[in-house]
């Protein structure tokens, strides 16, 4: 199924319908309606349509979609048909809650490296996974498969590491660090600015406090 440009907003809605299609599975229905699917949601019924549309539809007219069928169409599309590698940079807090989140591995993300440049780290096991020095990295990249390297350390280091990953291949990095990449146009970034979010949280929560003052 040949798909058009996707605007970043739709991507951003792939992973939601995904997990509430599997909870739908898991509660025994087979199909739904845009309808249906909007209440749950909170999504209009046309939104989910001109959504699912970008992607072929998927749907009949008055016989909806069928879960199990939609649910892998979406497995498909987010790529979580395929087996990914993944590395991680930066073996504290973060770096170490990321190893240790299992559903990733469910859905076929496999961390099969932690790097970080301090040395008391060195071997040490987290989730049986040794943690490598990053001066050990290009060497790990030249023989290993990676799909995949999340930065959960400093700007600093992570401007540093950047070229090593670029120059190694890497086409994905999942940015955890407080800096924006310099990469290639073949080389996609996520940026996920934790404290960024907490403050679009901040400032929900001081509209809604100003509004019932």
């Amino acid at each position: 199924m040949e798909t058009q440009h996707i605007s970043k907003a739709v991507i951003q809605r792939l992973p939601r319908y995904y997990r509430y299609l599997g909870l739908l599975l898991e509660q025994g229905v087979e199909r739904i309606s845009s309808g249906e699917l909007s209440r749950m949601m909170h999504v209009t019924a046309s939104q989910i349509r001109q959504d699912f549309n970008h992607f072929g539809g998927f749907g009949q007219q008055g016989y909806g979609y069928n879960v199990s069928f939609l649910h892998q169409e979406f497995a498909r599309l987010l790529g979580l048909d395929k087996e990914h590698y993944m590395i991680i940079i930066g073996a504290g807090n973060l770096g170490r809650a990321l190893a240790s989140y299992v559903l990733f591995e469910k859905r076929g993300f496999h961390v099969i490296g932690i790097f970080d440049h301090d040395r008391s780290l060195e071997g040490s096991l987290i989730r049986d996974i040794p943690v490598r020095m990053t001066d050990t990295l290009e060497r790990f990249l030249a023989e290993n498969r990676v799909d995949i390297a999340a930065l959960t350390l400093p700007s600093s280091g992570a401007n540093e590491v950047c070229p090593i990953l670029t120059g190694s291949g890497i086409r994905a990095i999942w940015n955890f660090a407080h800096t924006d990449l310099d990469v290639p146009d073949h080389v996609i970034v996520e940026n996920v600015h934790l404290s960024e979010s907490l403050m679009q949280l901040s400032y929900r929560l001081n509209e809604l406090e100003a509004k019932t003052l």
